[in-house]
C-alpha cells in the first residue's frame, strides 16, 4: 500500500510539472451528414482532445492554472468513406488579473477544412513533415492560440510560437488542401493569418494586443479610469495600422472579439470622454458601428 502511494504521488508531481499548455474542449458536430452511425466522429473528438491537450507544444513548464482555456467546434458539412469537409471555429482566452473575468482573445471560424481520417489512426504532430491536413490544422491553431496568449503579457510574446505555426504553413503550402497559400481572392487564409501576424506592416496590431490586455484590462481592478484611457488609446494604434492597410484582416479578427467586451468596458464604472472612442471605433471597425452606438457619452 505504501509502495501504492508513493508511485501515485510520483505520478501527481510529474504530471504537475509537465502540465500541458492548452485546457481545450473540442466539440466535433456531424448533424449536417445524417450519418446514423456516430461511433467515428465521438472517436474523432476523443482523439482530438487527448491531441490537444496532452502533447507537448513548448519547451515552457506550464502550472496547471496558466494553461491557456480554448475551445474548438468542428462541424462537419460532408462526410465519405475517410473523407470529411468541415469548418472549425477557434476560440480563447484568459483570465485578467484580480479578477474572476476572462477576457476573449481569439475567435475565427476557418471554413476551409478539409481532411482525411480513419478511426483509431493516431494523431502525431511531426515538426519537419506534413503527414496529415487534421493534425496540420489543428496544430497551427495550437500555436496561433498560444502565440496570442504570450502577446497579452509581453510584447511580441508570441512570436516563438508564431514561427512555429509559420513552419506549418510552409509544409502544408504542398499539399493541394485548401486554406494554406496565398490567395489573390481570399485574403483570409491560413498563410495570410500569420503573414500578417510576424510582419512589420501590421506591428500595431501586436502592440495594441498587449496594451489592451497588460497595461489596461489588467489595471482595470484597480485603477479603472487609467485602464479605460489605455484601452481607448490602444484603438487609436488602428487607426495608424488602416492608414497603411485598410480592411486588413488582423483588425476585423480583433474585434470579432473583442466588440462586445469594449462596449461593455465603457458602458459602466469612472466616465471617460467616449467622443473621440467612437469616432475612432467607428473608423476601423465600421462593420460593428451599432454596437459603438450603444457606447453613451
Amino acid at each position: 500500500m505504501r509502495s501504492l502511494l508513493l508511485l501515485l504521488l510520483a505520478l501527481s508531481c510529474s504530471m504537475s510539472l509537465w502540465a500541458q499548455e492548452l485546457n481545450c474542449v473540442v466539440t466535433v458536430n456531424s448533424d449536417q451528414v445524417g450519418q446514423t452511425n456516430q461511433q467515428i466522429f465521438r472517436t474523432l473528438e476523443r482523439s482530438l482532445n487527448d491531441f490537444v491537450n496532452r502533447n507537448k507544444w513548448t519547451n515552457r513548464v506550464y502550472k496547471e492554472n496558466e494553461r491557456v482555456n480554448a475551445r474548438m467546434f468542428i462541424t462537419v458539412t460532408n462526410f465519405e468513406s475517410n473523407r470529411f469537409e468541415a469548418n472549425i471555429q477557434i476560440q480563447s482566452s484568459r483570465p485578467v488579473f484580480n479578477t474572476t473575468y476572462e477576457t476573449p482573445i481569439f475567435n475565427y471560424k476557418d471554413n476551409q477544412f478539409n481532411f482525411q481520417y480513419i478511426e483509431f489512426q493516431p494523431l502525431i504532430y511531426n515538426p519537419n513533415a506534413f503527414d496529415s491536413n487534421l493534425v496540420a490544422v489543428i496544430s497551427y491553431y495550437v500555436y496561433i492560440i498560444l502565440g496570442l496568449d504570450a502577446d497579452t503579457y509581453a510584447l511580441e510574446g508570441g512570436t516563438e510560437y508564431f514561427k512555429e505555426a509559420q513552419r506549418i504553413v510552409t509544409q502544408a503550402q504542398g499539399s493541394n488542401f485548401a486554406g494554406w497559400s496565398q490567395s489573390a481572392t481570399d485574403n483570409r487564409t491560413r498563410f495570410v493569418l500569420i503573414d500578417n501576424l510576424l510582419s512589420n506592416t501590421f506591428r500595431e496590431y501586436r502592440i495594441a494586443m498587449y496594451n489592451y490586455h497588460r497595461k489596461g484590462l489588467d489595471i482595470l481592478g484597480d485603477n479603472n479610469s487609467t485602464g479605460k484611457q489605455v484601452i481607448s488609446g490602444s484603438m487609436r494604434l488602428f487607426e495608424t495600422l488602416i492608414q497603411r492597410r485598410p480592411n486588413a484582416f488582423l483588425i476585423q479578427t480583433f474585434f470579432d472579439a473583442k466588440a462586445e467586451e469594449i462596449l461593455n468596458i465603457f458602458s459602466d464604472g469612472p466616465k471617460v470622454d467616449v467622443v473621440a472612442l467612437k469616432n475612432t471605433l467607428n473608423k476601423v471597425a465600421p462593420f460593428y458601428s451599432s454596437t459603438w452606438n450603444d457606447i453613451k457619452y
